[in-house]
């Protein structure tokens, strides 16, 4: 039976043009030969004439150079400097996010060069541009404050914190769904798959204040979070501390309130609040303690029938207190803006 050896890999190919030209040259007639390898009789004549004028060289496997690139090296490097931290509205695109077809569109634009999709994405390839899932950044977010904060409040901070012997904590807050939406899960090509859950709909907020040694904090609640709230909170968690807190805390209406700052005062030192510039989550490690909890809260684990989402967060929270390991993880992560520790 014929073999089609365009099936085969070129390494195979490779193999069998070399042992088969070997094999005939020992004294093997050439259709035993290929009939053996079940190819066609008249490749070993070309094989041989090959090997007869550049040696066995010329048997080898060639990587096929493909057609020429319709971009010059600086263009493709340009096509980079465009995609690396730009945003397609800057081109006059109504688009927020890249796409090979954006892509595309724009180096037409630029260069008068028509390229196709499937081009395009090996051109992101070979310039080590992949797809991601983007962070959000607030237009009112302000790149001043955020430098100011990353590169002189919190090392200052930092310092006076362990000259005053005091822990620096990070807060936040954050509010979970029992009908959030699941993580990704496998199926067959077509066919959703069906996870099973609870109908019930609940919803609870949670507290936690975390530290670069891995002290974790938290308390689990219902309801709306105002000033008197944050107080009771303060008031718990300052109970039984010996040493001074330096806690760190976004600029929600309820933190910076004259209830809060009346409480601050009244400790006499013992508490400091200090606030994280507007707009700027990614500066604060407590929202690894969230991003942990939609992987492997009720989006990876859906409630029971008549599971209590407070008991289950409560849980997931005791978790994350028991492993300090897995606290300080969250200012080592990837997406943090700056070295913690």
């Amino acid at each position: 039976m014929k073999i089609d050896g365009r099936k085969h890999k070129h390494e195979t190919l490779e193999t069998i043009r070399i042992m088969a030209v070997r094999r005939v040259r020992e004294g093997e007639a050439p259709s035993a030969v290929m009939k053996s390898y079940g190819l066609c009789r008249t490749s070993i004549y070309r094989w041989r004439r090959a090997a007869q004028a550049g040696g066995e060289e010329s048997l080898q496997s060639r990587h096929h150079p493909g057609p020429t690139s319709k971009l010059t090296p600086p263009q493709k490097q340009q096509v980079r400097r465009w995609i690396c931290g730009k945003d397609p509205r800057q081109y006059a695109f109504d688009f927020g996010l890249w796409t090979r077809r954006i892509v595309a569109e724009l180096i037409e634009r630029k260069f008068n060069k028509k390229l196709g999709i499937t081009t395009v994405g090996r051109l992101l390839a070979e310039l080590q541009i992949t797809p991601q899932k983007p962070f959000r950044r607030a237009y009112e977010r302000d790149p001043v404050a955020v430098e100011k904060w990353k590169n002189d409040d919190y090392p200052q901070l930092k310092k006076r914190a362990q000259r005053c012997g005091a822990d620096l904590f990070f807060l936040d807050e954050a509010g979970m769904r029992s009908d959030a939406p699941l993580q990704r899960t496998w199926g067959a090509k077509g066919h959703t798959p069906i996870v099973k859950t609870s109908g019930q709909r609940q919803a609870v907020s949670a507290m936690s204040a975390v530290t670069a040694r891995g002290a974790f904090w938290y308390s689990v609640y219902t309801g709306r979070l105002n000033a008197t709230r944050f107080v009771e909170f303060l008031k718990a968690f300052m109970r039984k501390r010996r040493r001074r807190v330096f806690l760190v805390v976004d600029g929600l209406p309820a933190h910076k309130a004259r209830l809060v700052a009346a409480y601050v005062q009244s400790l006499k030192g013992r508490l400091e609040l200090h606030f994280l510039p507007g707009y700027a989550p990614d500066l604060n490690p407590d929202e690894f303690v969230w991003n942990h909890l939609r992987h492997h809260g009720t989006t990876k684990k859906p409630l029971m029938k008549n599971e209590s989402l407070r008991r289950r967060v409560e849980q997931n929270l005791a978790a994350i207190k028991d492993s300090p390991p897995l606290v300080r993880s969250f200012f080592h992560a990837p997406s943090v803006a700056y070295t913690m520790d």
